[in-house]
């Protein structure tokens, strides 16, 4: 039946069936086919699978990032973004690099990111002098950045599934995210040597402190996440509500640069993603927990550990698996689908599952810059006007950079353990 279950899966997708409903339809016909399972379990499950105190964060940080993009606050990070490394050899990309960097401790999606500071990035890259190529694919890559660096969407699906700390996955993301960027930047300087793109002035210090200044406001709002949820004053969830009243009153109030229509349409459009996000991850809790009882988490891990019982073998198998996944799937699709598998599997080996968090979330933030359904690659494609093989050779050295930084993320656990370790000590 299991046979059955995956099959009818794989035709919804390959018939372009949204993959919430394709998720809940195979459900469904397994049940049917079974037999012994009552229909109402069905409903129950799903019930059950957004039933979650710690999603409730996902909508706040929806609302955060939709202010502040509505809002053109994102514009100040640029800017700040633009005279901190502009005059540095490829000093273009490395504003995209950093604006991400600063936009990621906002969002909590990449995808958000992208589609935010797509459009911005690449204009003043190509009027700089940059191949529009190269401008779609280095913030394409950057925008993978964002949850990695807290606030992160997928840190909070991942722990309210695996049952750890969202506000340690939020710490152990910081030194990678911080990583991801430097490799990126280090990748562009490379490239832009080669190809002879243009430099920009160096600024003078007025001008560092004057946009420093004009950006503050929004560099503060990942401090105050960070800061609320290190210091007891409240939980992510929480933290993410104070997100969105924080980017509320800045936009609304301090900078004047959203209306009340405009924060109507805000509220729309975070209610559509969120009612989409939380109908694939009730259809994905039901397939997850008819997979648990057709034992597919026992088989996984007996396969896996039939070929090795070397933690770095194995763990080098579960990579190549979720860059594989992350070719055709969405994310929040694959965590719910696979970390109920792979979870008791690296708890075995001795893996930690904080570290384990970042090593798929980071999978996972690869796979939406790879053919054939990346979702970053399809947004960037659109806003330079690509084809795709265009954006896949100008993204494959960036795309080497974040596996680099995988493998780092994944053999020295102490670029993701020591900060929350640190700070997260009783």
């Amino acid at each position: 039946m299991t046979a059955v279950l995956l099959l009818g899966l794989i035709v919804l997708i390959l018939l372009n069936v949204p993959i919430a409903f394709s998720l809940l339809a195979a459900s469904i016909l397994y049940l049917v086919l079974q037999g012994d399972v009552p229909l109402i379990a069905a409903a129950q499950r799903v019930v059950a699978g957004t039933d979650h105190y710690l999603l409730l964060a996902i909508p706040f940080f929806f609302l955060a990032a939709e202010i502040m993009s509505a809002g053109g606050i994102m514009e100040r990070l640029v800017r700040f973004s633009s005279i901190l490394v502009g005059h540095v050899c490829g000093g273009l990309a490395h504003m995209g690099v950093v604006s991400n960097m600063l936009l990621a401790g906002v969002s909590g999606s990449a995808i958000a990111d992208a589609a935010g500071l797509g459009r911005i990035l690449v204009d003043m890259m190509r009027n700089g002098g940059y191949g529009r190529g190269f401008a779609a694919a280095i913030t394409g890559a950057a925008a993978t950045i964002g949850p990695v660096i807290p606030p992160s969407i997928p840190f909070v699906v991942y722990g309210s599934i695996a049952g750890v700390s969202v506000g340690s996955l939020f710490l152990a993301g910081i030194v990678p995210g911080l990583l991801m960027g430097l490799f990126l930047m280090i990748t562009s300087y490379v490239i832009s040597k080669r190809r002879g793109y243009p430099l920009r002035p160096r600024a003078h210090m007025r001008e560092v402190l004057v946009e420093g200044w004009r950006a503050m406001p929004v560099l503060m709002l990942p401090v105050i996440i960070l800061g609320g949820i290190l210091s007891g004053v409240f939980t992510p969830t929480e933290a993410a509500a104070v997100a969105s009243a924080y980017a509320f009153i800045l936009a609304k109030f301090v900078m004047k640069t959203i209306s009340w229509l405009e924060l109507g349409r805000v509220l729309i459009r975070v209610g559509r993603d969120t009612a989409k996000l939380m109908f694939i991850i009730a259809s994905g809790s039901l397939f997850a927990w008819i997979l648990a009882r057709e034992g597919v988490p026992q088989a996984v891990a007996t396969g896996f550990l039939s070929i090795s019982r070397e933690p770095w073998i194995v763990l080098a198998l579960i990579n190549v698996l979720l860059l594989l996944l992350g070719c055709f799937l969405e994310p929040i699709v694959i965590l719910i689908l696979v970390v109920p598998i792979l979870a008791p599997l690296v708890g075995e080996i001795g893996v930690n599952l904080i570290q384990f968090g970042v090593i798929v979330t980071l999978n996972l933030m690869i796979g939406l810059i790879t053919p054939p359904v990346g979702t970053i690659m399809f947004i960037m494609m659109g806003i330079a006007n690509l084809r795709m093989e265009e954006f896949v050779k100008e993204v494959a050295p960036f795309f080497a950079a974040l596996v680099f930084v995988l493998i780092l993320t994944t053999y020295v656990p102490a670029f993701v353990l020591t900060v929350p370790n640190w700070l997260m000590a009783p």
